[in-house]
């Protein structure tokens, strides 16, 4: 199982399953994978364990004889292999109609040329680039733009094959890469944006043209990390209302303009954190990672509309099944927080780079939620399942704080228990954020936790402050730590001041 090739997308084929068949349509699945919930034999009418590739793909269209292929819900692969099908006429010559996206708009979604036409038409900007096919038309755009260069293959996924160059053998080795890796040979080399802000809308939009924003994200690492191996939130901290409207106007105007008429799709943008100019870096004619982690988040079933939208319904004919009363055009109000962490399987291969890049690496993601920022994050920590209960991490405790700096200036996946016992070490968030790009909302989170757990040292057993701890997250085994006695010291005097978990 290779990451990003649709393993984790086992959650939305299940979900457009059920619903084609609750519909009474019949459903012929196709997966490469036999150990996914999709593949049991009772999710679809027919199902097939097969290689995704287009001879195979065109006996199984001859056999089963299908009136439509639904591609936008099976990842990139899924995408990648529906326009394989339309490019080699297999979807004319059996008289298949493709639904969810047409191959127009999975062309001007993905094709990074047609995308900036489309960008540009919708008053919006994108990053300067250029397109190459050898490593002699890669350094003419390197003298024009300069260093830093973002590296990006057409029709790739999980960001294979892409990465940041800041010199020219960085440049020579990624785009090599990037050309071997891409199926046209075809890189876009963009201007270098590391360290804006990096923002994610999820929409929807039907056949009548409405158009919701199911949910918007705030990646807690700037630009540079790609947004599966990214710590995020929902929804976001630190745009302000207008910045944020601009953000979804353009957005709105995008899906429009690439021709989304019955899905679901997500964009990214980049926001300069001091100019606030706004960079779309691209989109997903598709249901991504993040929908599953914007489903999670807002308790709006995406794969599940996305489907129905797909077969001809409108937002406004669809009932939201966690309300049992809205409909699927109202957009859901989050009076709560969200972090979502990735999981990355670096437990299992020790030897590999623990930094992190544009090229994704998490395996899976826990999500923390709770009623403010403190508490979302410690929750999505001990979700974990990485030995921690909080914030702090042993390893860290004979690095200098030269050397704590020092590692923190590369994206890896255990920065932000470095961070914490930087602050933990006096240094300021001012300082951090010059080093991390970090926004300094986020840092002073983290800095809240550090105090908090100085405040506790100083007042053992007193309820007052257990309950700013609790409210703020904290478990009673780090309390326990902190006031030197047992979990079990820490929970029974919770309990006889009437300190409760509550479920809301």
């Amino acid at each position: 199982i290779v990451i990003g090739q649709a393993a984790e997308f086992d959650y939305s084929g299940t979900q457009a399953c059920r619903v084609l068949r609750e519909e009474g349509i019949r459903v012929i699945l196709v997966n490469s994978n036999p150990a996914t919930i999709m593949t049991d034999p009772e999710m679809a009418d027919a199902t097939y364990i097969e290689p995704i590739a287009t001879p195979i793909l065109e006996q199984i269209i001859a056999k089963e004889r299908p009136d439509a292929l639904l591609p936008t819900l099976g990842g990139q692969t899924a995408l990648n292999a529906a326009m394989a099908l339309g490019e080699a006429g297999v979807l004319e010559k059996y008289n298949v109609e493709l639904i969810g996206a047409s191959l127009e708009a999975i062309d001007r979604g993905e094709d990074r040329e047609l995308f900036k036409k489309v960008v540009d038409e919708a008053g919006a900007e994108s990053a300067r680039s250029d397109i190459a096919h050898s490593i002699e038309e890669v350094d003419k755009i390197a003298e024009k733009f300069g260093y830093p260069l973002v590296v990006r293959p057409s029709f790739t996924m999980g960001g294979l094959g892409s990465g940041i160059a800041h010199n020219e053998e960085e440049l020579h080795r990624i785009a090599g890469a990037g050309i071997h890796y891409s199926p046209t040979d075809e890189v876009l080399i963009e201007e270098g944006i590391e360290g804006w802000k990096e923002f994610e809308l999820e929409l929807m939009r039907d056949r009548n043209d409405n158009v919701v924003v199911v949910c918007p994200i705030e990646n807690v690492d700037p630009v540079g990390v790609h947004t599966g191996d990214s710590i995020t939130v929902a929804p976001c901290f630190t745009l302000t209302d207008r910045e944020y409207q601009k953000l979804r106007d353009i957005g709105i105007a995008i899906i429009r303009g690439v021709g989304v008429d019955t899905g679901g799709c997500n964009i990214q943008f980049a926001v300069h954190p001091d100019t606030g100019r706004i960079i779309v870096i691209e989109m997903n004619p598709r249901v991504s990672r993040s929908s599953a982690l914007a489903s999670k988040a807002t308790g709006y079933p995406i794969a599940k509309v996305a489907t129905k939208i797909a077969i001809g319904y409108t937002l406004d004919e669809i009932t939201n099944d966690v309300t049992g009363k809205t409909c699927a055009c109202f957009e859901p109000a989050l009076d709560y927080i969200v972090v979502k962490y990735p999981k990355w399987p670096f437990d299992k291969f020790v030897y590999a780079d623990k930094s992190l890049g544009t090229q994704m690496m998490a395996t899976g993601e826990v999500m923390g939620i709770g009623s403010n920022l403190e508490e979302s994050l410690l929750k999505g920590i001990r979700s974990l399942e990485v030995g921690a209960n909080h914030i702090y991490h042993h390893k860290f405790d004979d690095m200098t704080t030269e050397e704590l700096l020092d590692y923190i200036s590369v994206f890896r996946s255990d920065n932000i228990f470095a961070i914490a016992e930087i602050i933990y070490r006096g240094v300021t968030v001012e300082q951090i954020h010059e080093i991390t790009a970090i926004d300094v909302y986020f840092l002073n989170a983290i800095k809240r936790i550090v105090d908090m757990e100085e405040y506790l040292k100083l007042h053992v057993e007193e309820p007052e402050a257990l309950l700013d701890a609790k409210k703020m997250g904290f478990s009673d085994k780090y309390v326990s730590r902190l006031w030197k006695c047992s979990e079990t010291d820490v929970s029974d005097f919770r309990r006889e001041h009437g300190m409760f978990p509550a479920f809301r």
